[in-house]
């Protein structure tokens, strides 16, 4: 099978992503790693993948390095990693794009559901190859 393919998104911090002591706020950190997983899903993953199946966190993992300041640009890389019968590892490095240190980086487990009885179900061949290099 092909290497993992490395999905990253851009960001810039903004006014709204800041907390009282004006870096960004842990929890919009671990809203940045689930935006990315989900929109590494939609854009790769076909229309009738979407329809039959979607992911849920069961489990999140998360080291907060350095802080991140209104207007620093950023990069969010992510990556799946280990795949189980019904679970999957993906993991996230938030970097500052600029510098290209590492602000946080997460692991998190992921696990496949059957759209329809939101029931867990086998990760099959094919669904694995939806996230490595075409």
């Amino acid at each position: 099978m092909e290497p993992a393919e490395v999905y990253t998104q851009r960001r810039t911090v903004s006014k709204a992503d800041l907390d009282d002591l004006h870096h960004v706020n842990n929890v919009v950190y671990v809203q940045w790693i689930q935006d990315i997983a989900k929109e590494h899903w939609e854009v790769r993953a076909s229309d009738q993948l979407k329809q039959d199946f979607i992911w849920v966190m069961i489990r999140h993992e998360i080291d907060y390095k350095k802080e991140a300041f209104l207007g620093d640009e950023i990069l969010l890389e992510t990556f799946v990693g280990d795949t189980t019968f019904v679970t999957s590892l993906r993991y996230v490095n938030i970097k500052n794009a600029k510098t290209g240190e590492v602000l946080v980086s997460s692991k998190s487990t992921w696990c496949l559901l059957d759209a329809a009885s939101k029931k867990p179900t086998r990760i099959t061949d094919d669904l694995r190859t939806v996230f490595h290099k075409q």
